[in-house]
């Protein structure tokens, strides 16, 4: 048999954590550790750490609790696998300049459903050819960051790829402010939490006599566990902190 993957989970007790475990559990080539508690002193993570031994962490808490995560994951020279967002720019470059210079593999993906990787990359693609985009994105309504993760990761793709335009009319007035959503690089991000909703994106495109829309919908949160795994098998081979499941499929 293969030598199994040790597993932690930090927040293995939510909603996706739960799925995380079921996961783990179903596959003969991962082994789950325990759930591993950070809230305590770095005594009490040390002591969780030494009777688990685990190679990877993967996190699903609170955009708070992620950035403590990470550095413990680099001192104790464990691979992080982490579907929390809300890390600023600046404390993302610095874990990515940290964990290179270890020499440490980790990954940080605001989404782990290969279909909403898929959302992005196809949206990235689209954008060179029509400009004028917005994105919507609809969540349940105790996500704690808005926009979410994945909105912010596919603008950042298009761009990349997009040419410089401010779009909509250029007397265009808010009565009420806000009411055009988030403006990011010329375009709009719009927010939406309501009950009953998992995880949804749509990014609309408008050209002359015709519009493109493509949307990607997780309808239950075990659509994000391929993801998670392919990442747990994944980085145990790096040797860097890559931002984006997107790195790891061709």
């Amino acid at each position: 048999m293969e030598k199994q993957i040790r597993v932690a989970v930090a927040g293995a007790n939510g909603r996706m954590g739960q799925e995380v475990v079921k996961m783990l559990g179903e596959d003969p080539q991962l082994f789950y550790t325990g759930n591993l508690d950070t809230r305590g002193d770095e005594q009490s993570v040390r002591v969780q750490l030494e009777e688990m031994k685990p190679e990877v962490l993967v996190d699903f808490t609170t955009p708070h609790s992620v950035y403590r995560h990470l550095d413990i994951c680099l001192q104790y020279g464990v691979r992080p696998v982490v579907g929390t967002t809300g890390l600023s720019p600046q404390q993302l470059q610095e874990m990515t300049d940290r964990y290179k210079e270890a020499g440490l593999g980790g990954i940080i993906a605001p989404n782990f459903a290969i279909g909403a990787i898929l959302c992005m990359k196809f949206a990235a693609m689209a954008a060179k050819y029509m400009p004028h985009v917005e994105i919507i994105e609809l969540h349940h309504d105790r996500k704690l960051d808005a926009p979410s993760g994945t909105a912010l990761k596919t603008a950042e793709m298009i761009a990349e790829v997009r040419k410089e335009l401010s779009q909509g009319h250029p007397e265009e007035k808010e009565i009420i402010q806000g009411a055009r959503g988030a403006e990011y690089d010329g375009f709009r991000i719009h927010s939406v939490r309501l009950p009953g909703m998992v995880a949804h994106q749509e990014v609309l495109f408008g050209a002359v006599g015709q519009t493109l829309s493509i949307r990607h919908d997780s309808i239950n949160r075990e659509s994000f566990m391929p993801g998670v795994n392919m990442a747990i098998k994944a980085v145990v081979n790096m040797n860097q902190l890559l931002y984006g499941l997107e790195h790891l499929m061709d």
